[in-house]
Parts: C-alpha cells; sequence; structure tokens
C-alpha cells in the first residue's frame, strides 16, 4: 500500500505540469487551450484526494503532507495560472492589470488559509476562490474587461461574506445530481469551446442547457446560503 500511496502522490504532482503547460498556452494566446490544461488539473484535483482515502496515505507516508501538497497545486490552478491569464491576455482593461492581480492574489491567500472554508456539509463559506473558473465566464461570454474588473472586485469581497457555494464532490446534500449537472455542464462547456463549428440550432441549444446549469448551480448556492440566515 506504500508504493500505491505514493503513486497517488504523484498523481497529485501531476497538476503541476498540467500548471506548467496552461501557462505557455496562456503566453502564447492561445486560451482553449488554457482551459483544457486547467480542466485535466481540476480533473486530478477532484479525484486525488478520494484515491488517498482509499489507500490511505496518511498512514502509509507519513512523510508527506497531501494536504499541503495539494493546495501548493491548487493554488497555482485555481489563483495563480488564471491570475496571468488576467495579466496577459486583455481580460481586463489597460492600465488595471497588475491591480487585478493583486487583488486576486491577496484575497486568495485568505481563502487558502482560511480553516473556516467549508461548512460541515462540505459548502464552501465565500467565494471559494475558483479563478479559473471565472476567467472561463469571461471568455465564454465575452464580456467587457470594464465588467471583467467590476466582477473581480465583487468576487474578492464576496470572498469575506460567508456566502455558501457547492462543492460538487464533497457535498452531502444533492450530490448525485449536483455531479449528473457538472458532467452535462462540462460536456457543454466542452462544445461551446472547441465545436463551434457545429450546427447554428444545436449550438443555440447547447448554450440554454449550459445556462440551465448554472441556474442550477446558482439556485443551490442561494438556497443553502438562505438557509443559513433563517435559522440565524
Amino acid at each position: 500500500m506504500k508504493f500505491l500511496s505514493y503513486l497517488v502522490h504523484l498523481f497529485t504532482v501531476s497538476g503541476v505540469l498540467f500548471s506548467f503547460l496552461a501557462l505557455i498556452a496562456a503566453i502564447d494566446g492561445n486560451l482553449p487551450l488554457v482551459f483544457f490544461y486547467l480542466a485535466i488539473a481540476l480533473f486530478v484535483d477532484g479525484i486525488d484526494g478520494s484515491l488517498a482515502r482509499i489507500v490511505d496515505v496518511k498512514k502509509n507516508t507519513p512523510n508527506i503532507n497531501g494536504e499541503i501538497l495539494d493546495n501548493i497545486i491548487d493554488f497555482l490552478n485555481y489563483v495563480f495560472i488564471p491570475s496571468f491569464v488576467i495579466y496577459w491576455s486583455a481580460l481586463v482593461p489597460p492600465g488595471m492589470e497588475l491591480i487585478s492581480v493583486a487583488i486576486i492574489l491577496t484575497v486568495s491567500c485568505y481563502t487558502f488559509a482560511n480553516n473556516n472554508i467549508k461548512t460541515h456539509d462540505f459548502y464552501f463559506s465565500g467565494f471559494p476562490a475558483l479563478w479559473n473558473i471565472v476567467i472561463l465566464y469571461f471568455f465564454i461570454l465575452n464580456t467587457d474587461p470594464m465588467v471583467n474588473f467590476y466582477t473581480i472586485i465583487a468576487l474578492s469581497v464576496l470572498t469575506f461574506i460567508p456566502i455558501k457555494y457547492l462543492h460538487p464532490f464533497r457535498v452531502s446534500s444533492f450530490r448525485k445530481t449536483s455531479l449528473f449537472v457538472l458532467v452535462i455542464w462540462m460536456i457543454n462547456t466542452t462544445i461551446i469551446l472547441y465545436f463551434d463549428n457545429l450546427e447554428k440550432n444545436f449550438l443555440e441549444i447547447n448554450m440554454f442547457v449550459w445556462y440551465l446549469t448554472n441556474f442550477y448551480f446558482l439556485s443551490l448556492t442561494a438556497v443553502r446560503s438562505i438557509k443559513d440566515i433563517v435559522s440565524e
């Protein structure tokens, strides 16, 4: 089992490689390729924790802190690479690149150091530094750079407000439904990014379903947050 535990850690470390590849793609100005590598990193992050628990890495490799390792790689893929993309790819108005990156990096450091970031039922409390998803939405929706800048500010403020955000891999309520909707969202997003030459009506239906999946996640966030307010 010790050998398997080291393999799981190595699997987690593979996220660094995809982070580096995403950085190269960003320098080349190929944002769809950036999202491809970040998606692979997201997949690794989504299952490495379950694999670690199955082989009991804490028991078999006590000299390696998997949680710290995971956080380092998550910060690269969720925060650092998206920050570079924002700085490099004109997603915010000229002259506002550095301040946008400074805001993102600062509040994200707080997020990663916050011991209360997850609730007892595995929702995130406060915006969970999902900047990789944020830049994806900037790209898909083709939002104005000034809108993007204000969105960055708003999400940074929401980092400190205990609104509950869904963690589809770990949440205890509606987990199966959330995972199913997440798979649909991933398929829709893949089509939007890489198959825009398909038949127009199909693409419109795909986009509509994509909006519906987003509405589902936003609804769960709203319901869970309201539940906390009502119970106080």
